[in-house]
Formats: C-alpha cells, structure tokens, sequence
C-alpha cells in the first residue's frame, strides 16, 4: 500500500501524511504528487507521497556519526562497519595511523568512546563498540598480557602489590582476563575515572607486624622502639641496643611543706640541693606555687 496524503497544501498533507505513519520529517522521503491549487470554483488539493527510509542499525549510525567528525578533528579516514553481531566493530583507515591512534591509544580511545555513545543511544542494553586503525587492537592486547604476566611475576618475587598505570575499561579488562587464571596473584581496580589503575595483589603478599613485643614498636635492628616512651623503663628507649636515648629519667623533686613563718605565702615548695635560695631575685625561681588565700595561725593569734 502507498503512502499518498493529500491537504489544501504540500505543507499540510506532509503533516498529515507523518502523522498518520507516526514518524518524523528526518525519517522519510517525500515526493510531491501535486501541489494543488486554487480554481474559481473550489480548488485541488495536494497530494504527496512519503516512503520511510530503512532504520539504520546500531553499527551504522556509529559509522555516520564518525564519517562526520574525522574531518572536524582535521583526519582523513575512511570508515568501514566490519560486524556488529555481538559487539560493534569499525575499521578506519587512514594514510598516516598515527594520527588516529595518538600517543598509547588515546585518540583513537576517545573515538571509540563517542562511537559507543552514539551506537548505544536508545538502547535498553549497552553494546559493546570496537574502532580499530591497522590492527592496534590486537597488538596492544598481545602486549598488555606480557606486562601482565611479567608483573605478575614481580609481584610473587617480592611479595608485594604491584600497580599499574592507569587504563581505560577495555584494557583493564584485558588485564584482569590475562591473571585470571593465574594461581598465585589475584588483581583489582582502584582509583577513579579517567584515573583507574589494576593492583596486581600476590597470594604470598608479606605482612608486617608493626606492635613490638614489649608495647612499643619494632624499628630497630634490635627489636627495639624508635623513639617510643616507654614508662615502665623510665624514658625513651629508641637507640640500636634498646637503651635510653636520653639517658636515665631523673625523679621529680621531692615536695615539702613550707616551713613556719614563711610570710605571706602558702603552698608547696621544691626541696633543691643546692639549698633555699636567700631572697628575691628578678627572673630567678621563688620555690612556691600558690597564692595567699589567708591568715596563718600566728596572725590568729595576734588578734
């Protein structure tokens, strides 16, 4: 059956014509079977006929969409769509790769970025976007699975986690899928976009016990604390044969009662040896705490 619409204009039988088919402008092809016109006694109406364009499948909207951002991006490439059954894959070709893959991928990742954006649009389930130059894929992947097992290997030598730089999904995919099967290291992404890395985390990965055995640290060739106060041996203790740093802690000076008659004070007093100090000197130490709250039995006494 044709799609024919008619309407007073060519304007309002399109109209007519999309609404009934329930399409947009965009989506199909429009052919003028009469533009009517106007008689001195009614008048003909227009006719056209609207055909729907084939819809574009996932894969070749993506090739539409790069067909018409190479050029902005100043590459001349051709784009070819090569499957889209379970994944989407684009082949460019172009006379210098080099100026589409860019310095370790990272032009032509972003490519594939907008190229999966676009194929995906309206899509319920993402479906996975491949755009290839020269076959950099496969070499890149060939590539990160040897740095895979060499690090991996790393790791198990030295019992310690290994990091690696970052990498976009697909590459860490391709790590984690490299060590999978791996029986000595398992591997996790840490990190945030753009700046996500893979930890490669061996199985005899070393633990330290930081806690000395005496309540201190172990920083020391002999066990020993570095630096850590230790109360029950009276000081630091810190250096290579776990004795004190500082020397033996000396004791607080023994504390007295004044003696009687001591005017206009009260509190305590700090015994030293070299004696009570006769007198005031500006800037030197009284040897009291404490304010006068009071008056003294003596000055009871008086009253």
């Amino acid at each position: 059956m044709e799609n024919i619409f008619t309407g007073r204009t060519v304007e309002e039988a399109v109209s007519a014509g999309l609404e009934a088919l329930g399409v947009q402008q965009s989506e199909v092809e429009i052919e003028v079977l009469d533009e009517g016109k106007k008689r001195l006694i009614g008048s003909k109406p227009a006719q056209v006929k609207l055909t729907v364009k084939p819809k574009k499948t996932d894969g070749e909207r993506a090739v539409e969409f790069l067909e018409g951002l190479l050029p902005l991006i100043g590459t001349e490439a051709a784009v070819q769509l090569k499957s889209e059954d379970e994944k989407i894959v684009i082949e460019l070709s172009a006379a210098s790769a080099k100026s589409i893959i860019g310095r370790r991928g990272e032009i032509i990742d972003s490519i594939q970025t907008l190229a999966g954006a676009v194929a995906n649009t309206g899509r319920k389930e993402y479906k996975r976007v491949v755009v290839d130059c020269e076959n950099y894929r496969e070499d890149r992947e060939e590539t990160l699975k040897r740095v895979a097992e060499k690090l991996a290997a790393k790791a198990v030598r030295l019992g310690k986690r290994v990091r690696l730089e970052p990498m976009n999904p697909y590459e860490r995919r391709i790590i984690h899928a490299a060590l999978v099967d791996n029986p000595d290291v398992t591997t996790k992404s840490e990190g945030k976009e753009p700046q996500r890395f893979v930890v490669i985390i061996p199985k005899n990965l070393k633990t330290y016990d930081r806690k000395g055995d005496q309540g201190g640290y172990r920083g020391n060739r002999n066990g020993g604390s570095r630096g850590k106060f230790n109360r029950d041996q009276g000081g630091y203790r810190g250096n290579r044969s776990g004795g004190s740093k500082y020397g033996e802690r000396k004791p607080y000076p023994k504390r007295e009662l004044p003696a009687e008659g001591t005017p206009e004070s009260s509190g305590t007093s700090f015994k030293r040896d070299g004696g009570a100090s006769s007198g005031y000197r500006k800037g030197s130490f009284s040897g009291f705490f404490g304010t006068y709250l009071g008056k003294d039995e003596d000055d009871k006494q008086d009253e």
